[in-house]
């Protein structure tokens, strides 16, 4: 219905627009990262009481998630997502302004609770987009947000390094990114993004929502699987370089940068692998991928093969976060963007659990043990990538 009623350039525009928001989304809150040891000595914190403030962006992202839905079937998810990240980047900026610990932990609490609204929002406008061009565009989108977190990480260490005011910075961010979310809004697609039901068609979907939530369990674990791989690069890949394999100060940050750009170009070209070979095929091969590396890098232990392990976890995994996004999308029974959220707050608590779980295990046995746990990551996203559909969506001319 929707295609006949919108233009070549209207859809290529929105494209735009949800790009727009993914890169800003990553934007907003890596250029605040290089500088939260700023942060820290400004309120006079310890590391533990500024870990305990951090934890406060997950635990909002948790609290907020359920209500990511209903909020798009009210407002729209493009208008939730651009006008969520105009309040992200306020929201930003005053952890620069934080009086004390408590003002910092409430400002992260927000952030955390709008970073997973608009993640929904974004993702589910980038889904409806992508239903009209009747193939895969989404996984650029993600490899657009992690174009922008490097821009954010870079603009921040810059800033830092010219030593430029951290209020300064976030603000101006806020002022003119903020804008830039607000003029995206335009861009949008028209409408609600999905049609009000019938009176009698409520009863008869009731059935289909209920046998959905085995299928969203399913893919919640699935999802789980790319968090635990996606974790492993962020929080162990330096420390596991530095203590077990005695790497250099520099050399340990590599790990992370390989997984990092692995993903990013996976993301960035995994559309075509997908529209060729479907979703399923995609994830059980690339969950075999990130096995296998991270196996051999654990099995026969030296800096190259790390990072050779780290890099193929990264590209194995690349496109599964999408793939099981989309898959929740589109289950029966469920209105467009509800699994999505239901998923989303699923894949927050795999990013949770997944840096404790580890730790535990490390200090139980050692972090080479512990790393094993992506090696399971990348079996379960063999076994369970099955639940997923077998088919590309076929091409558009738009």
């Amino acid at each position: 219905m929707e295609t006949t009623t919108l233009d070549a350039a209207r859809l290529r525009r929105a494209r735009v627009a949800v790009a727009a928001c993914f890169f800003l989304n990553a934007v907003f809150y890596a250029g605040l990262v290089p500088r939260l040891p700023e942060v820290k000595a400004q309120l006079g914190l310890s590391s533990t009481a500024l870990g305990a403030a951090l934890a406060a962006v997950p635990l909002g992202a948790l609290l907020a998630g359920p209500f990511a839905a209903a909020l798009i079937r009210r407002f729209g998810s493009g208008r939730i997502a651009s006008y969520g990240l105009a309040l992200l980047g306020a929201t930003v900026w005053t952890v620069s302004v934080a009086p004390n610990w408590l003002g910092l932990a409430a400002a992260l609490l927000v952030l955390g609770a709008l970073d997973a609204v608009v993640d929904v929002a974004q993702n589910a406008h980038g889904l409806r987009v992508q239903r009209l061009y009747q193939r895969s565009i989404l996984n650029a989108f993600h490899g657009t947000w992690s174009i922008g977190a490097v821009a954010g990480g870079l603009l921040g260490s810059v800033a830092a390094g010219l030593g430029a005011p951290l209020a300064v910075q976030l603000g101006a961010s806020a002022v003119v990114l903020g804008a830039l979310a607000l003029a995206v809004s335009r861009a949008a697609l028209p409408g609600p993004d999905e049609p009000e039901p019938a009176a009698d068609e409520q009863p008869r979907e009731r059935p289909r929502r209920r046998a959905a939530v085995p299928a969203l369990a399913v893919l919640g674990v699935l999802a789980a699987c790319g968090a635990f791989v996606e974790d492993a690069g962020a929080s162990w890949s330096a420390l596991y370089l530095r203590t077990e394999l005695d790497a250099g100060a520099a050399t340990a940050g590599l790990g992370f940068v390989a997984l990092s750009v692995a993903m990013t170009v996976g993301r960035l070209t995994g559309d075509r692998v997908v529209d060729r070979f479907g979703r399923r095929r995609v994830a059980r091969a690339g969950g075999a991928l990130a096995a296998a590396g991270m196996g051999l890098a654990l099995a026969l232990p030296s800096v190259p093969t790390t990072l050779l392990g780290f890099t193929l976890a990264g590209l194995g995994v690349a496109t599964l976060v999408p793939a099981v996004y989309q898959a929740a999308d589109e289950l029966p029974g469920l209105p467009h963007g509800t699994g999505l959220a239901v998923i989303n707050w699923l894949l927050r608590i795999g990013f949770l659990v997944s840096p404790p779980l580890v730790g535990a295990l490390a200090d139980a046995t050692s972090l080479r043990v512990a790393l094993l746990t992506v090696v399971l990551a990348g079996v379960g996203a063999l076994v369970l990538g099955r639940a997923l559909p077998g088919r590309a969506a076929g091409r558009s001319a738009a």
